[in-house]
């Protein structure tokens, strides 16, 4: 590849980019509609083979897709809003227990002046933030603005999704060969090998994580449950889907779980309950979900995920959170390929040893080479 070719792709590349982050905020529908495709086209892979067309294939997958989706939500929307009623019902239970256990503990322990937590100074300092009323009147309606606006993207995105999903159901092994067929035919090989190498990397993250979230989500929903956390399932549920970031679900999990038992319970016997819950949970995510479903074959270092999650979340938002975990798979397969280049390259091994030439400027036997092994002489006949 001359250097020529190299800006060329570079060139590419980065307008692509571009072009993702100009277009992040109506990307999400897409993105989604492509994830849902890219989890259904084994599926219709696998019926086409059976000699069925394309498109009754995607339809039947499609149908079964959308009615997994209908039953997840009409069991987990009505367990969701009761869930958030308990916690909007204990809302005064917890700022009690702010009040007169959690500020006083602050207090003497990290001597922090009563007055910070007064509310009439809490107040003080938000006003002071927030400026005149003219100001609190713009951020109101500029929220009200956004809010609507949010609100008819998410009814778009509901009406976009399915349609989406459908189409590239039906045509994603066109789409692959048409995508294919603009390769340039030189870095074709070597760009169909990278393209197996992250389906299988991504395939294993993606299908992978999914149950493991899922997994962790029903374990720590029932457990907590079981444990007498009136908010035990909704904290479950939102500890397992924040998984995909280590050790963050388990985070947000058990200090979520040990606030609610010290309002709910006020005793040691439902802490040292809610921390056998999150031990176990762990030990069950480390050593049994992610080994068996996910595998080894991503490679992500823990403090590189994390540094995936905020950079992409940075750049282009929540599609960003969405996007960061697949597309560190895809650098990794890519950084496996470079470092493969790297290592068969001069500049890693060093400069080739210099041959000796002989006057009439062939090259003889390198100097740094032993040289062949002398034949034993046979011993004359008698």
């Amino acid at each position: 590849m001359t250097n020529a070719q190299r800006w060329q792709w570079l060139l590419i590349v980065a307008v692509i980019g571009w072009l993702i982050w100009l277009l992040s905020p109506i990307l999400m529908p897409f993105m989604l509609a492509a994830v849902f495709a890219y989890l259904g086209d084994p599926l219709v892979d696998r019926l086409e083979r059976l000699r069925m067309s394309r498109g009754l294939a995607a339809a039947i997958v499609f149908l079964v897709m959308l009615l997994i989706v209908a039953l997840a939500l009409m069991l987990l929307v009505p367990l969701i809003q009761r869930q958030i009623a308990r916690f909007i019902a204990a809302l005064p239970a917890y700022a009690a227990w702010f009040a007169h256990d959690a500020v006083p503990w602050l207090e003497q322990k990290l001597n922090i002046p009563p007055s910070e937590f007064d509310p009439s100074t809490l107040i003080a300092r938000v006003r002071e933030h927030l400026g005149t009323v003219g100001g609190i009147a713009a951020a109101a309606l500029g929220y009200a603005t956004r809010s609507g606006l949010a609100l008819i993207g998410f009814g778009v995105a509901v009406v976009l999704v399915p349609v989406v999903t459908f189409y590239l159901l039906r045509d994603w092994d066109k789409l692959v060969a048409h995508v294919d067929a603009l390769l340039p035919r030189e870095a074709q090989p070597t760009i169909r090998r990278l393209a197996h190498e992250t389906d299988s990397v991504l395939g294993a993250f993606v299908r992978g994580q999914l149950l493991v979230m899922l997994g962790l989500a029903i374990y720590y929903a029932i457990t907590l449950k079981l444990v007498g956390l009136d908010v035990g399932p909704l904290i479950g549920m939102i500890a397992g889907l924040v998984s995909f970031v280590p050790y963050l679900g388990f985070i947000i999990g058990i200090v979520a779980s040990l606030i609610a038992v010290l309002v709910q319970f006020h005793d040691v016997y439902h802490l040292i309950l809610v921390l056998v819950v999150f031990g176990v949970g762990n030990l069950l995510e480390s050593y049994v979900l992610v080994p068996k479903l996910v595998g080894d074959r991503i490679g992500l270092h823990p403090v590189a995920v994390i540094f995936a999650v905020l950079a992409f979340g940075e750049l282009f938002g929540f599609i960003g959170v969405l996007l960061a975990l697949p597309m560190a798979s895809i650098a990794m397969v890519l950084l496996r390929f470079l470092r493969g280049r790297y290592e068969a390259s001069t500049l890693f091994a060093g400069r080739e040893p210099p041959k000796i030439v002989s006057a009439s400027g062939t090259p003889v036997e390198e100097a740094n080479k032993a040289p062949p092994p002398v034949p034993p002489e046979t011993p004359p006949p008698a």
